[in-house]
C-alpha cells in the first residue's frame, strides 16, 4: 500500500514538472508581445512659463491704439501621464496627457481701457510623439528622448476665468530623460520637457498679441510595464 502511494506521488510530481516546463516553453501570443512593448508613466511636473509681451494686434484688425500687453503666467505644479509603445530601441511612440492649472496675469500699458487682471485657466495637453530609447546606460540609467506635436486646450475656470471661452492651441514639444528599471514591471523616470505654443487670447481682440511662448517642465515619476 505504501509503495503504491509513493509511486502515485512520484508520478504526480513528475507530471507537475512536465506541465510547468510546457508552460514555460509555450510561445507568447501576439497580444502578449504587444503588451510587453507598452508602459504607463505617471509624473509630477513643474511648469515655468516666461513672461511674454507684445502690441495688441489681432490678425486682420488694426492695432488697438498704442496698447502693449504683458502676459505673466504663474508658475505651478502639474502632471504628465504617458503611454509608450516601444518596437525597438530606436523606434517607439508615445501619447502624452498633461494637466496644469494656473493664472495668466495681464498688464496693459499706454492708451487702453483694460486694467490689470488675471485669468485662471486649466490647461489640458494632448500630444503624440516619436520615441527613442538607446540600448545603453548612462551612469546606470537608461536615456530616452522624444519629439512630437498635438494640442493644448486652455479652459478658463468657472470662478476665476473672467467668463472667457475655452481655446485650443497647436503644441509642439521635445523631451529628454533617464529611467531606472527596478523590476520587469516597475521603474523610475526623471527628465525635462519643453512645450511650445501661441499665447492664448481666448478669442478676445484685446488679448491678442500673436506671440509664441513655451513652458519649461522638469518632471519625475514612475512607470508600470505590462
Amino acid at each position: 500500500m505504501i509503495r503504491n502511494v509513493s509511486l502515485f506521488l512520484a508520478t504526480a510530481l513528475f507530471g507537475t514538472f512536465l506541465s510547468a516546463g510546457a508552460q514555460q516553453t509555450t510561445p507568447p501570443t501576439f497580444l502578449d508581445k504587444q503588451l510587453e512593448r507598452l508602459d504607463l508613466g505617471v509624473n509630477g511636473a513643474g511648469l515655468f512659463t516666461p513672461t511674454v509681451s507684445g502690441p495688441v494686434n489681432p490678425k486682420g484688425v488694426a492695432p488697438v491704439g498704442d496698447t502693449f500687453l504683458t502676459d505673466n503666467t504663474s508658475n505651478t505644479l502639474g502632471a504628465v501621464i504617458t503611454i509608450r509603445y516601444v518596437v525597438k530601441p530606436l523606434v517607439g511612440f508615445e501619447f502624452n496627457y498633461g494637466y496644469a492649472r494656473y493664472t495668466e496675469n495681464y498688464c496693459c500699458t499706454a492708451t487702453t481701457t483694460q486694467g490689470n487682471f488675471g485669468v485662471q485657466t486649466q490647461a489640458d495637453e494632448f500630444t503624440l510623439g516619436y520615441l527613442v530609447q538607446p540600448n545603453y546606460t548612462f551612469f546606470g540609467f537608461k536615456p530616452y528622448a522624444s519629439v512630437g506635436a498635438g494640442s493644448t486646450e486652455f479652459k478658463p475656470t468657472a470662478h476665476g476665468g473672467e467668463g472667457l471661452p475655452k481655446q485650443a492651441r497647436a503644441t509642439y514639444y521635445y523631451n529628454v530623460g533617464l529611467q531606472d528599471e527596478l523590476s520587469p514591471h516597475f521603474g523610475l523616470r526623471a527628465g525635462f520637457r519643453q512645450t511650445f505654443f501661441l499665447v492664448p487670447d481666448y478669442g478676445q481682440n484685446y488679448l491678442t498679441i500673436n506671440q509664441r511662448t513655451s513652458s519649461y517642465e522638469p518632471y519625475a515619476g514612475f512607470y508600470l510595464r505590462f
